[in-house]
């Protein structure tokens, strides 16, 4: 059981926490015929952009109300009425999310209250989801606003099922942030094998999954229908990965009346067993052969990994349920985690099998590291190259951001395939050395 150390420094030279108004757009990016807009100033949404389109390598529409010194102080609400029917009346959307930013949570705006009264004066948007999230940069971090974000869709879009509606042969799937596109996909895959449809909140899978679309769209290129969030309540089963899914599923509990099952990681023997139980009882019938051949390849490639994981040092850096899929996974093959730091402390990290878990940055992480002893490998986003650099380690590039290397949204590392894949790339490196000055990267 790990210690978490929060040193709560006044200033980070070297960030590693990704805001949460930028979680809370991501999530909106799974949705059909969706287009986000920051409640904020025009510099706080052109940072989340070019953030993601460096990740993704693909078109997001992400709009702004563009706030000014004088709206700032007056009140915004006039430049959200605007903003929203400029969207409507250009983009034609199915939901148009619209996320509060520090900006706007400090003066204290009234998001829903004055939602209500521009809805109510404007019947053009009656037929549009209007969904407000408070996602202020001061709380949280990446996860916590895109956990925000489905709870907001599912408290204003998800309705109980109707009096004499049956269940459908379908489970909810409410994938965690540190989730990829890849994931998403290779999870909707595994449910079909059992028999049952995935409704995927969010399922960026069909929207940043990297496809050339016919035409050119003002909105997402794909996603969860707003008509499939109506059915939410007639799943069997809800599934939620990641401690920080824990509200969203809570709340579509609260809304809906549909039970669920919260697996902290679906990454790893042990994690990927438990998801095909839930699965095989969910749908009443057996672990599919597919999978249990899936597993069989990954036990045996854990065992010829095993050889080059044990007694290795790794370093991990990342969103609390990243650090916990890929942590717990490198210490069940024999490695020992000699730095962990996360950018929120979160339950998750108690169960990590280390010493301590720091909330800090990639400064932070330098410290760590320099006490403890040697180390062979660093997993972090792309902002961890340059300590990759200083001190010589290969870098594993997993979470987000990824922008030097190609594929970001492909990889997957959920699932037994996705393990097993994992397991080579991950022993590889370390196979070559993944010792003090060595030059190699991978991409992650």
């Amino acid at each position: 059981m790990s210690v978490i150390i929060d040193h709560a420094k006044a200033l980070s030279a070297s960030p590693l926490k990704i805001s949460a108004p930028l979680g809370a757009a991501m999530a909106f990016m799974g949705m059909r015929g969706c287009l986000p807009m920051f409640h904020g100033s025009q510099g706080c949404t052109a940072f989340a952009l070019v953030m993601m389109v460096r990740h993704f390598r693909e078109a997001i529409p992400l709009q702004t109300t563009a706030m000014n010194e004088i709206s700032t102080i007056l009140g915004g609400m006039d430049q959200v009425e605007q903003g929203l029917l400029n969207i409507a009346r250009r983009a034609r959307p199915e939901m148009i999310g619209v996320i509060s930013t520090a900006l706007t949570e400090t003066r204290g705006e009234d998001m829903s209250g004055e939602l209500k009264l521009i809805r109510a004066r404007n019947p053009e948007l009656a037929e549009i989801a209007v969904v407000d999230v408070s996602a202020p940069d001061f709380t949280g971090s990446l996860e916590t606003g895109w956990g925000k974000a489905v709870s907001a869709i599912i408290r204003q879009c998800a309705r109980p099922p109707a009096a004499g509606e049956a269940p459908l042969n379908q489970v909810t799937l409410l994938p965690g942030s540190h989730l990829t596109p890849g994931d998403v996909a290779a999870l909707k895959d595994i449910i079909a094998d059992f028999g049952l449809e995935a409704i995927v909140l969010p399922d960026l899978a069909q929207s940043l999954d990297g496809h050339v679309p016919d035409s050119y769209t003002p909105t997402t290129l794909g996603g969860t229908s707003v008509a499939q969030l109506r059915d939410l309540g007639r799943s069997r089963l809800t599934i939620a990965i990641g401690e920080h899914m824990r509200i969203s599923a809570r709340t579509l509990e609260e809304v809906t009346g549909v039970p669920f099952v919260l697996l902290d990681r679906v990454t790893g023997l042990a994690a990927v067993d438990q998801l095909m139980k839930t699965l095989a009882a969910a749908a009443g019938v057996a672990v599919p052969p597919r999978q249990r051949r899936a597993r069989s390849q990954l036990v045996d490639a854990m065992l010829d990994g095993h050889f080059y994981f044990a007694g290795r040092s790794l370093a991990l850096a990342g969103e609390p349920a990243l650090v916990t899929a890929y942590g717990r996974l490198a210490c069940d093959l024999g490695a020992r985690l000699a730095a962990v730091v996360t950018s929120e402390a979160s339950p998750e990290l108690d169960r990590l099998p280390c010493d301590r878990v720091v909330v800090g940055d990639f400064a932070d992480l330098e410290t760590e590291l320099a006490g403890a002893g040697d180390c062979h490998l660093i997993i972090a986003n792309s902002n961890g190259r340059q300590l990759a650099a200083k001190t010589g380690l290969p870098h594993f590039r997993a979470g987000f951001p990824v922008f030097d290397r190609l594929g970001a949204a492909h990889v997957t590392t959920a699932g037994y395939a996705g393990t097993r894949d994992l397991v080579n790339q991950l022993g590889n490196i370390l196979m070559d050395g993944g010792s003090h000055g060595h030059p190699a990267t991978a991409a992650g």
